[in-house]
């Protein structure tokens, strides 16, 4: 007989009590405990879902023969980046992102446009027909691509071990549904023990396996953090619903690196990879207008030019609003009170909005000097020459530091078009070597706005 007892769980990091408790002493997280049911069954674990026993001898490190692997190539060109040149036979993916962000989508698109083999999709929300349904909407019809509709992850290995596809897709990892847990389905003990089952079924046939994750409100991976630290590689989805682009940022990758970045483009076809992404950001540039400056910046490995927009007033309220759409806010903060500090201009009294143009959002501190340039333009009524970019970071003695990829950043500069760039005076020479634009060297802030406005 089964034996059944009440454990406690925390939603956040996957701690485990025998009891509630108000903090969860793990990550110090407040009221993340939730109560489960778990039977323990008797069996052989993992051999009695199909798979064959491991010989658990130690063997020395230098006895073990290294194979070469080679990574199967995806029909997207953009995923392939993000993965670190492709797809590792036998690795686990997890893939999050916002409701509606193009999670499914994404996959989907691979699934039914991939040549290399069979593939299999399962989906645990939607049904068979929604599935076909949706493929046709994206224009494809791959008779490649086999349908699961179930969420028993049990049942799921032991048809993939039958079909041995090209790689698997489980949409999502929440909908797991164990028999042998007796817990609803997305709970912390559902998604561990799911997850551990295709993890080894991954390992054991050298199938790849993508899996669909959710995200919570703070943006985080829906699920315990146990479910990262198992899978090779996280990918999340960024991007705003109302703008076309989205970025895929891996933030976890054992066979590669982990500052490759996918952007894509919304269309009715689906995501289409995006190329040259900093041909349509710069073009969106509006001529003749203040506020609006041009920043090279690098996201991942990628160099790309983007539009950074502010808008300065005069407070209609008491208290002056400070607002940033995709650029940190805190950052802003700092980078106003250096204006005040350092320059003399009197911005405590004004209202400063700070977007940035395509609904993308930018962690490289090389903005900093646009975003400096744009709020100074706004506030003069002074336009910025439009083939004039920055690429510098300000720090609080209002000085210009020196940014990575100098080199990679002047030449994208130089390919769309730009003829001048301001950079930190402490760069290198051997860094700025490309021709055909005019770098500009500043020290400080005040030296930039003396070139800029005079």
């Amino acid at each position: 007989m089964a034996k059944a007892k009440s454990v406690f769980f925390c939603s956040d990091c996957g701690y485990e009590s025998a009891k509630w408790l108000g903090k969860c002493p793990s990550c110090g997280a407040w009221n993340t405990f939730t109560e489960e049911v778990r039977t323990k069954k008797s069996g052989q674990g993992f051999t009695a879902a199909g798979f064959s026993e491991i010989d658990a001898t130690p063997r020395k490190l230098s006895e073990i023969e290294v194979t070469a692997t080679e990574r199967r190539q995806m029909p997207d060109p953009e995923l392939n980046r993000v993965l670190g040149g492709g797809l590792v036979p036998g690795s686990l993916i997890l893939i999050g992102g916002e409701p509606g962000i193009g999670k499914s989508t994404l996959m989907l698109q691979s699934a039914v446009t991939f040549s290399g083999g069979p593939v299999l999709y399962v989906s645990g929300e939607e049904s068979a027909d929604q599935v076909s349904q949706r493929a046709e909407r994206l224009g494809s019809s791959q008779s490649g691509c086999y349908i699961l509709t179930h969420t028993d992850p049990e049942l799921i290995v032991r048809e993939a071990k039958k079909l041995k596809p090209a790689f698997v897709v489980i949409d999502s990892v929440q909908t797991l549904d164990s028999a042998g847990t007796d817990s609803a389905p997305g709970s912390v003990s559902q998604i561990r023990e799911g997850t551990a089952l295709i993890m080894r079924f991954a390992k054991t046939s050298n199938i790849p396996v993508f899996l669909i994750g959710h995200i919570t409100k703070e943006g985080a991976i829906a699920g315990p953090k146990v479910l990262e630290h198992m899978v090779d590689t996280v990918a999340v989805f960024e991007g705003d619903h109302r703008h076309q682009f989205r970025l895929l940022r891996c933030t976890k990758n054992r066979f590669g690196s982990t500052f490759e970045l996918g952007i894509y483009q919304m269309t009715a076809a689906g995501l289409t990879p995006v190329a040259n992404p900093s041909d349509l950001l710069s073009g969106q540039q509006a001529g003749g207008l203040s506020g609006s400056a041009a920043a090279a910046v690098v996201e991942g490995i990628r160099p790309l030019i983007i539009e950074v927009q502010a808008l300065v007033s005069s407070a209609v309220y008491g208290t002056p609003q400070r607002s940033a759409t995709g650029f940190d806010v805190r950052r802003l903060h700092m980078l106003l009170a250096v204006l005040e500090k350092r320059c003399g201009f009197r911005l405590a009294s004004k209202d400063v909005f700070v977007n940035i143009a395509g609904g993308l959002k930018v962690n490289d501190p090389s903005i900093d000097m646009a975003v400096t340039a744009a709020i100074l333009s706004s506030s003069e009524d002074i336009p910025l020459p439009s083939d004039t970019c920055f690429a510098g970071e300000v720090g609080l003695s209002g000085e210009i530091r020196p940014v990575m990829r100098v080199e990679q950043r002047v030449a994208e500069a130089r390919k769309l078009g730009f003829k001048r760039i301001f950079i930190s005076s402490h760069t290198p020479e051997s860094e700025t070597a490309t021709t055909g634009i005019e770098v500009v060297r500043v020290a400080k802030v005040r030296d930039m706005l003396a070139e800029m406005f005079g």
